[in-house]
């Protein structure tokens, strides 16, 4: 049973040892709807940062959008970014490692998801040695594609191009349609051989190579990091979120999240308006 606002879990009470490891998501999670940190999260982060604890974020963003997390934050975390796909050290702008889709599987990804969903959009994130590679461009997009943000930062290329190079994430985007009701027309036709997920409902999935989820991305960052993911505690409040609430010791949601997110998580925190994150990292680090 979840207990959603009691403050018990599935695997511990908030009583348990510290955390061996924090991760949080940032949108919706970390940052309030003006994509700023508050005093009260930023200080319960310094005091986990200070305690020796990691502090890391796991995004779907890729590295060039976490420096403005940093400037917020006033400090540089490790990050698990493109949902898994990239591990990123913000502290020294180093890209430590990706996950890729091929162009082979790209290719057959186009013509799955042009089948399945007529007028669809496609965009793919790329990734180079650092966050703002010039030698890589690190966001594509076919004519016409619609962005669900502002300021994309987009190249536009022919989609043949944007398909040409492998890729962290494929995204594709049909305005008018919900994400869930996209991933649930396209998954069955990919037969598990990569990872679909969304992080809006406003009409975008991102898909990754086969096993790429925000866990698996966080069980490498734990290696490189010489900490165990056992007593991980996590923040998130998206479906792209499911995978690391899931593997958390104690995984908490938010209360603005979407319900599935809130359906696997050991706890509901307040919203990332109100420092949900904060509320629940105070109990054990003041």
């Amino acid at each position: 049973m979840n207990a959603q606002s009691s403050g018990t879990s599935r695997h511990s009470r908030p009583d348990a040892p510290r955390p061996s490891l924090v991760a949080t998501d940032v949108d919706g999670t970390l940052i309030d709807d003006n994509e700023k940190v508050s005093d009260r999260t930023r200080a319960a982060v310094h005091a986990v940062i200070e305690s020796g604890t990691p502090f890391v974020l796991a995004t779907g963003r890729p590295p060039r959008w976490i420096e403005p997390v940093v400037d917020e934050l006033g400090y540089a975390p490790m990050a698990v970014c493109a949902n898994g796909a990239v591990l990123y050290d913000s502290a020294t702008d180093r890209v430590l490692g990706a996950r890729v889709l091929g162009v082979d599987e790209l290719a057959w990804l186009a013509d799955v998801a042009s089948s399945v969903l007529p007028g669809c959009g496609l965009a793919a994130e790329r990734v180079g040695e650092s966050a703002h590679d010039a030698a890589t461009p690190q966001f594509v997009s076919a004519p016409g594609y619609e962005h669900a943000w502002l300021n994309p930062d987009n190249t536009e290329l022919a989609e043949h191009e944007v398909i040409g190079e492998p890729a962290v994430k494929l995204l594709v985007r049909l305005p008018g349609a919900t994400s869930r009701e996209m991933a649930e027309a396209l998954v069955p036709k990919l037969h598990g051989l990569v990872d679909v997920t969304y992080s809006t409902t406003h009409g975008l999935i991102e898909i990754s190579a086969a096993g790429v989820t925000k866990a698996s991305g966080l069980r490498e960052l734990a290696g490189h990091l010489g900490v165990s993911p056992e007593d991980l505690v996590a923040f998130g409040d998206m479906p792209n979120d499911i995978p690391m609430l899931s593997m958390a010791h104690h995984g908490v949601a938010m209360e603005n999240a979407h319900p599935e997110a809130k359906s696997v998580a050991d706890e509901v925190t307040a919203t990332n308006v109100e420092d949900g994150v904060a509320r629940v990292l105070e109990r054990w680090w003041r």
